[in-house]
């Protein structure tokens, strides 16, 4: 990830950001079609118990996402 960008799997509770980019090609597509798109406003709500998923509010609605596919969408600080 480059300088100056952090993911969304790093973002805590009541955060609000603003999507970069996505940083993995392979589930890149499925994570536009859930409204992860780039400029797209992601506010982070909460983690399950253990950490992983975590759920965040995008385009209206809430997502539980693994921090696998949170961590390849980058965020601007």
């Amino acid at each position: 990830m480059t300088s100056g960008k952090r993911s969304v799997a790093q973002m805590k509770p009541g955060e609000v950001a603003v999507i970069a980019e996505l940083e993995d090609d392979f589930i890149s597509l499925k994570l536009m079609e859930m409204g992860c798109i780039p400029g797209a406003t992601v506010r982070f709500n909460f983690s399950a118990p253990l950490g992983d998923p975590i759920c965040i509010s995008i385009s209206g609605y809430e997502l539980a996402l693994r921090l696998e596919e949170a961590s390849s969408i980058a965020i601007l600080n």
